[in-house]
């Protein structure tokens, strides 16, 4: 029996409307940026246990503005973490959306494999009385390993 994890069909008009809201997406977040490699590796993380520690500072600073020079832009910090508390109720809606999107990606990938192996399987069998062996090593390539390399002589 063939493995059937997911039947999914996607209407023109779903594709459109995702594809809207995607661009509507696209357009509210237009103030997203991409960072290199090497600058994402660069910058200071501020993880779990940073955070309590980086909303403490920030609050004192804000609260004790006598102490704080102006060139230090605590204003600035403090409409960053409001924006990132603004932002992350959004960005876990949309990393579950798309690990769906993987997940049936995956799923539909490996659907489609399962059926092509079977059906390969057939060929093997069924194929030389309809024809089709020459169709059928042509799909064998996919399984061609090449040659082995010789085992290196054991030492003793």
């Amino acid at each position: 029996m063939s493995q059937n994890l997911i039947s999914l069909t996607l209407s023109d008009a779903q594709l459109a409307a995702a594809d809207q809201a995607l661009t509507t997406l696209e357009e509210a977040f237009a103030g997203f940026i991409a960072l290199e490699v090497s600058e994402r590796r660069s910058l200071s993380r501020m993880g779990g246990k940073s955070e309590q520690f980086c909303r403490q500072t920030l609050t004192l600073l804000g609260d004790n503005p006598q102490i704080v020079p102006a060139s230090i832009g605590v204003g600035d910090a403090q409409a960053d973490l409001l924006a990132l508390d603004r932002l992350r109720p959004r960005l876990v809606r949309l990393q579950k959306l798309a690990e769906r999107a993987e997940d049936s990606e995956t799923a539909l990938g490996s659907d489609i494999m399962s059926l092509a192996l079977e059906g390969y399987a057939l060929l093997k069998v069924a194929g030389r009385s309809q024809g089709l062996e020459g169709a059928r090593k042509d799909l064998a390539n996919r399984f061609y390993k090449g040659p082995r390399k010789p085992e290196p002589p054991a030492t003793p």
